[in-house]
C-alpha cells in the first residue's frame, strides 16, 4: 500500500512537471512580444536598430555634448536590448537635436543673489518604430540639475552634463523600448 502511494505521488509530480512545461513552451511561443530582465519590450521581428547623430541646435553650444548623447544612446541600446547596431536605418531610429542648453538663478538668498542653478538640457526626439510604427513618437525631453550658485558652472558642468545625458538617455529609452 505504502509503494502504491509513492508511485501515485511520482506520477503526479510527473504529470505537473510535464503540465508546467507544456505551458511554458505555449506562453513563449504564442507571445508577439519579447520581454526581458532589462523592462525592455521589443518586438521579435525587430532585428536592428539605428542612431542618427544629434545635432547641437542650442543657442549655447558646447563642444562634445552632440557626441557623447549619441553615443550614451547607443551603448544604453547595445547593452540593454538584443538588436544589432547599424549606420543606415534600422528596425527602430532614433533622430534629433539638442534644443536648449543653459543655467539660470532658481532661488534667491538673503542678499539678493542667486542661491541654486538650475542647469537644463532639452533634446526634441524623433523615434520610429518600423515594425510597430504604433510606437513611433516625436517627443521633447528635458532634464536639469540644480548646483550652488557659489560654484562656477565651468567646474561643474561637466559632471552635471554627464549627469543629465544620463537621465535623458533613460528617459528615451523607457518611452522607445518599456512599453507598460
Amino acid at each position: 500500500m505504502e509503494l502504491n502511494r509513492k508511485n501515485t505521488a511520482r506520477l503526479t509530480t510527473c504529470r505537473l512537471s510535464v503540465f508546467v512545461i507544456i505551458i511554458v513552451v505555449a506562453l513563449s511561443y504564442g507571445c508577439k512580444v519579447k520581454y526581458s530582465f532589462s523592462g525592455a519590450s521589443i518586438s521579435p521581428l525587430a532585428k536592428t536598430f539605428s542612431i542618427q547623430y544629434f545635432q547641437n541646435r542650442a543657442p549655447i553650444v558646447q563642444p562634445g555634448l552632440s557626441q557623447n548623447l549619441t553615443d550614451a544612446l547607443i551603448d544604453k541600446c547595445k547593452a540593454q536590448t538584443s538588436l544589432k547596431y547599424i549606420n543606415s536605418i534600422g528596425d527602430v531610429n532614433f533622430e534629433g537635436e539638442i534644443t536648449d542648453y543653459n543655467t539660470k538663478p532658481l532661488t534667491v538668498g538673503a542678499d539678493a543673489q542667486a542661491a541654486t542653478n538650475r542647469f537644463t538640457i532639452s533634446l526634441k526626439v524623433k523615434f520610429t518604430n518600423a515594425i510597430d510604427p504604433n510606437l513611433s513618437f516625436e517627443q521633447t525631453f528635458s532634464r536639469y540639475e540644480d548646483y550652488n550658485s557659489n560654484l562656477d558652472l565651468s567646474a561643474v558642468e561637466q559632471d552635471l552634463s554627464n549627469n543629465i545625458v544620463d537621465m535623458l538617455v533613460e528617459d528615451i529609452f523607457n518611452q522607445a523600448f518599456v512599453n507598460w
